[in-house]
């Protein structure tokens, strides 16, 4: 199909921390978005569906430019007991399946599916440097993430990405509304070994990067992360510095083991220094490559140096390839 000439950009999961950014950042560019909603549509740009059941109506998709799936339950908010593993099972892998076999059988599927992941799929791999040839890991997030990814894989011949996603940085985000109440007291500190590599993402560079590659060439895996992943030593004084508060504590993983159990805490602590082999060979550029530069957009503060991401100039110029034009929804 001609890209430039394509249609809307569908997203599930918009309703998340990179959905709500990826849908106002796609619009900004000029796209047009269509959301799917589990409930009844009551607008537009929405599009009911029903992963659990299997249910989504072909004609919808009929045309679409991309298609970008974000859903899935939250991974670190519930005790991962079996019913919330299952969910977390289900939520992802049954989305992924009912995404993928409805491409299949269109007429005029969309150019692309990029469907999320994460770094988990790699499991526990202490110092060594991954890259997206790295095989899986083992335990229940690395199960976890075999299994979505093959979901993910339509019979027909889309362009599929697999979006192994690290530790996204956003005030907003899980992982720092949690710590920030702590750190802000002085009371804020390391979060198990010292050592233990932690793979991040700008919130920012996660919404661009997709947007690069719903315009580029690229298939397979592509590990979101940016190109610096740090040691937990590291993060932890750069969150520190960022806060202006001390960071000289080590909580113990006791604290988190009661909310969510040792085997979520085991899973979502392992040590995996992933870095974007495929991201930088596509081209793609960051505005945030360092911790500090993240931290400090994520915190609305300045940065602690003075390093200003290339990319910045570049990112309002570069509009996903799928879609300039502005076709109407297509009927439901």
């Amino acid at each position: 199909m001609n890209r430039s000439a394509g249609g809307p950009v569908v997203i599930a999961g918009s309703s998340g921390l990179v959905g709500r950014a990826l849908v106002a950042e796609l619009r900004r560019r000029g796209a047009t978005v269509l959301r799917l909603v589990r409930r009844p549509a009551a607008a537009d740009d929405e599009i009911t569906w029903d992963p659990a059941a299997g249910s989504l109506d072909a004609a919808a998709l009929e045309g679409a430019g991309a298609v970008v799936n974000l859903a899935g339950a939250g991974i670190g908010d519930r005790r991962w007991n079996a019913d919330r593993k299952q969910l977390l099972r289900d939520s992802r892998t049954r989305s992924a399946a009912l995404l993928a076999a409805v491409v299949s059988d269109l007429s005029r599927p969309p150019e692309a599916i990029l469907s999320a992941s994460a770094i988990g799929f790699y499991g526990q791999r202490g110092d060594s440097v991954v890259t997206e040839s790295g095989g899986p890991g083992r335990g229940f997030l690395a199960e976890l993430c075999q299994e979505w990814e093959a979901a993910a894989q339509p019979e027909a011949a889309v362009r599929t990405v697999l979006l192994r996603t690290g530790l996204v940085l956003s005030a907003d985000g899980l992982f720092l509304r949690r710590q920030l109440p702590l750190f802000k007291l002085g009371l804020g500190g390391r979060l198990g070994p010292p050592d233990r590599w932690v793979s991040w993402i700008s919130l920012t560079d996660t919404v661009a990067a997709v947007c690069h590659l719903l315009g580029s060439d690229a298939s397979g895996p592509v590990n979101v992360t940016a190109p610096d992943p740090v040691t937990n030593a590291d993060f932890t004084r750069a969150l520190g510095r960022a806060l202006r508060r001390p960071a000289v504590l080590a909580v113990p993983l006791l604290l988190p083991g009661l909310l969510l159990g040792s085997e979520a805490v085991a899973g979502l602590t392992q040590s995996a220094r992933v870095v974007p082999e495929a991201l930088l060979a596509d081209g793609f550029e960051f505005e945030h490559p360092d911790v500090a530069t993240a931290l400090a957009a994520a915190l609305g503060r300045p940065p602690a140096g003075t390093y200003h991401g290339r990319g910045a100039s570049q990112r309002a110029m570069i509009l996903p390839r799928v879609q300039v034009s502005k076709p109407n929804p297509p009927s439901r």
